[in-house]
């Protein structure tokens, strides 16, 4: 076998051979990783760079590479629980190997950081939101009057509540946002989806079951969250409607409670300007549920 096709056949083989590249989204967890003195870089901005022209070279070779965030405080409980050096290069590659199956992750199709950045750390929120819900969900136990699973029928509720808020809503394009408190953190779901004038839904299922699971988290906590609906419809105005988490149901909020919520900045109290061709509506009322249980 000559030397060239040798060659030629370990950059096929190598071409087959994914790879998974740890990545520092933020200046905090890079100014984390600082401290290692064999971590190379000391800016943030020449480490992107160089991220991007590696995926970039990556792609040429026709290597599949998926994108993983990389966590510092992750990095240094993986190297106390297996032992490792975090101070070394080959521990940083052995996370990184260990984010491929465990961490958030988004596979690189030639797209700019700037685009692959938000998405990275979006997939890494919606990954922890959904460990969050389910551990709620999976620990609200039993009732302990009639022995139902807090946590499935919590969540068979809130599958019901979507599939009304859908209903109500009609045909078009929906974007729904729903926020729950929790004792330690804040759980927001985004779902977008599409109903056609037969009544079908189009969404992501997966982002469905999140958006599910969240609601459910709520219910179970008894936490006063939120939930809103933008509707959009070719040559209309979009609408725009609320309701509050009350007794384990979605109680519609009032117009003017709708508008309050969105034109006050939450950061201030400040009020904001109405967004244009925008309607405020009050939330419209859900058919009772006929599967609703009461828990003490």
């Amino acid at each position: 076998m000559t030397t060239t096709t040798t060659t030629r056949l370990r950059r096929a083989l190598r071409r087959e051979i994914p790879s998974t590249v740890g990545l520092l989204a933020d200046e905090q967890d890079f100014a984390a990783m600082r401290r290692y003195r064999t971590f190379a870089f000391d800016d943030h901005g020449t480490y992107l760079k160089e991220i991007e022209a590696l995926l970039k070279s990556l792609a040429r070779q026709g290597t599949h590479t998926t994108v993983a965030l990389f966590d510092p405080d992750e990095y240094v409980s993986y190297c106390a629980e297996t032992g490792l050096d975090p101070d070394h290069p080959t521990s940083r590659s052995r996370f990184t190997d260990h984010l491929a199956t465990t961490g958030a992750r988004v596979t690189y199709t030639g797209q700019p950081l700037a685009t692959l950045l938000p998405e990275l750390v979006d997939t890494a929120v919606r990954r922890a939101t959904w460990e969050y819900a389910t551990t709620v969900l999976a620990t609200a136990g039993d009732c302990a009057d009639c022995g139902l699973d807090l946590g499935r029928d919590a969540f068979d509720r809130a599958t019901r509540l979507l599939l009304a808020l859908l209903d109500g809503a009609g045909s078009g394009t929906h974007h729904l946002v729903c926020s729950v408190p929790a004792a330690d953190d804040h759980l927001l779901a985004v779902l977008h989806t599409a109903r056609d004038d037969r009544g079908t839904n189009h969404h992501d299922p997966t982002a469905a079951t999140e958006f599910a699971a969240v609601l459910a988290a709520g219910i179970v906590l008894a936490a006063p969250g939120g939930l809103v609906l933008r509707a959009t419809r070719p040559g209309r105005p979009d609408r725009l409607h609320g309701w509050r988490l009350v007794d384990g149901t979605l109680a519609p909020l009032t117009e003017a409670e709708v508008f309050a919520a969105y034109c006050t900045d939450a950061r201030t109290g400040e009020p904001l300007p109405p967004e244009h061709g925008v309607d405020h509506r009050a939330g419209f009322p859900l058919t009772p549920d006929p599967g609703t249980h009461r828990h003490p």
